[in-house]
């Protein structure tokens, strides 16, 4: 059976971020994708250069609409924006609490821009993140989330994933892509036990895109009812295939997206 997953995020024309990157990764991973969307964004490969919110209450009837007809097997939470929209998620999705979340905390753009208010992170912390069953920050958004400083290494990244756990997610996947070292270590805490998932560091400029990546082939592999653990590891194999496979594509002139299909397409 193929298996259903909704993504609730923003949209990026250019195609690397957002829905766009989702609904390529649940494709690449076997999955039926469908969208509610947040925000409209104008951005591109340079940066983000306009943010038009959709309506809290709108947000709520895409995604309502969504559950009254089709079977949703895993929902992934990206850019958010507001606390209204925030709550409105979480209104709806409360209605189904066996539906696996994985909560993509979305804070900052690649080119730096903000893409969540400020009066949104007790939103974010308190009403979304204990609805997750796994919370996937890199590492300056787990430092944001616990009111913390950012971690610089693997000690403190264990230490913030075990605390994120404590917000009430199931799990939670530490991503250490930050780090200033030549691999890039991420860890997961599920259960109180710790898992770390190992890769090496791609050097290349086209990473644009690939915490909604990551979070939402979790999301897929979720979708079959395997383990956060399972999900992850895979995930994790997924995008660093998309980046090593990256600088295949020729897209902008800023930070390029990941390729999504690089197990699919060839030259």
């Amino acid at each position: 059976m193929i298996r259903n997953v909704l993504t609730i995020a923003g949209s990026d024309p250019s195609g690397g971020a957002g829905i766009q990157a989702d609904l390529k990764t649940f494709a690449a991973n076997g999955t039926y994708g469908m969208a509610a969307l947040t925000a409209l964004t104008a951005q591109n490969t340079q940066g983000v250069t306009g943010v038009e919110l959709v309506p809290p209450a709108f947000v709520r009837a895409q995604i309502a609409a969504v559950f009254a007809d089709v079977r949703v097997d895993a929902v992934k939470i990206g850019m958010i924006a507001t606390a209204e929209i925030a709550m409105a998620v979480a209104e709806v999705l409360s209605d189904h609490p066996d539906v696996p979340i994985v909560l993509d905390p979305v804070m900052v753009a690649k080119g730096g821009a903000s893409l969540l208010a400020d009066d949104a992170m007790e939103a974010l912390r308190t009403v979304l993140v204990p609805l997750a069953t796994v919370v996937t920050p890199n590492l300056p958004e787990a430092g944001r989330l616990l009111d913390l400083p950012e971690a610089r290494d693997r000690e403190a990244m264990t230490n913030q994933a075990r605390a994120l756990t404590a917000l009430g997610p199931k799990a939670a996947l530490v991503k250490g892509g930050h780090l200033d070292q030549p691999d890039s270590p991420d860890v997961l805490c599920a259960g109180g036990t710790l898992h770390w998932l190992e890769a090496p560091r791609t050097v290349t400029r086209n990473t644009h895109g690939t915490g909604c990546t990551l979070s939402s082939a979790l999301a897929a592999h979720l979708a079959r009812g395997v383990s956060p653990l399972e999900a992850a590891q895979a995930a994790k194999r997924f995008v660093a295939g998309a980046i090593a496979a990256a600088d295949a594509l020729s897209v902008g002139h800023g930070h390029g997206p990941v390729h999504h299909f690089h197990d699919y397409w060839r030259d």
